[in-house]
């Protein structure tokens, strides 16, 4: 009996260029030696219900969308035991993820990875009780990846973050937050933060400061305080882009825990996909929860 392999993708990712791409995909699926069942998405979550429901009973899952689509999918696996091992073919706006793993943006060179590629363990993050795949964020620019419309995302790629970003600027919101940890805690107002296992957030690098180990079983947090004149909002800036990252403005850490406490209700995205309103969260890292070919 032949290897059984779910396909799984967003019709809607990056101008649904998959739909163009689908027979040659399936056929290398078939060539690889794998019984192929495929299944569009057809609703939010729908991914998280299908990898849930069927990820048992297939020696493979291989996605095909934006990294929102990815983390649904892993999201699913997550609430299995067993978990089989997953292939991404990247087809989103910016695919963060795709990066730091070194995937091709070519699809049909993306969809042999995914099917004769090295199976490699990775951390997830567990942030409640969701999971994340690659960054856990609040504040300015959070809220731009997932009110930004599908078509928006299409056409502009990365741009459409920072343009829906951009629109912002003009009213900053600012969190006062306890973070706490590794023994050490924080305490501040914030208008950004972010836990992160990628190399580029919003197809912007430069934004993480340090070496990325995707399963080093740590996560890079970057917190951003607010700005109370040009001179801090210009050093913010610099830091951000890695011209000069000596400022008080912006701190960095790699931790394997870290909890937020706030005295209300802050908006989160889990990669790039609305993750509720908590006023207090405990982020965590899995190390080598599951296994993304590459």
């Amino acid at each position: 009996m032949g290897k059984k392999l779910l396909f799984i993708y967003n019709p809607h990712s990056g101008r649904g260029m998959v739909k163009v791409h689908l027979s040659d995909i399936i056929e290398t699926m078939v060539r690889a030696g794998y019984e192929v069942v495929v299944y569009p998405t057809q609703h939010p979550k729908d991914a998280e219900q299908k990898a849930k429901e069927y990820g048992g009973s297939f020696d493979r899952i291989v996605v095909s969308g934006g990294d929102g689509t990815l983390d649904e999918v892993v999201s699913g696996l997550m609430s299995l035991e067993n978990r089989c091992a997953v292939g991404y073919i990247p087809a989103g706006s910016t695919n963060d993820y795709a990066a730091s793993l070194g995937l091709e943006s070519d699809m049909l060179k993306a969809s042999d990875t995914a099917v004769n590629g090295t199976p490699t363990k990775v951390d997830v993050g567990s942030f409640a009780d969701r999971y994340f795949v690659y960054v856990a964020a609040f504040g300015i620019f959070t809220e731009t990846s997932y009110t930004t419309s599908q078509q928006l995302k299409n056409v502009l790629g990365h741009a459409a973050y920072v343009l829906s970003a951009f629109k912002q600027l003009k009213d900053i919101p600012s969190y006062r937050m306890q973070v706490e940890y590794d023994g050490n805690v924080l305490y501040d107002e914030f208008i950004y933060g972010m836990v992160t296992n990628t190399v580029s957030v919003g197809g912007m690098k430069g934004l993480i400061s340090g070496e990325v180990d995707l399963s080093d079983g740590l996560f890079e947090v970057t917190l951003v305080r607010t700005p109370k004149n040009p001179i801090d909002l210009s050093q913010i800036v610099s830091s951000l882009t890695g011209v000069d990252t000596d400022t008080d403005m912006v701190t960095s850490f790699q931790t394997s825990r870290v909890k937020f406490t706030a005295a209300e209700e802050i908006p989160w995205t889990l990669d790039g996909e609305y993750g509720g309103r908590p006023e207090e969260v405990d982020i965590k890292v899995l190390n080598g929860a599951i296994s993304i070919v590459s």
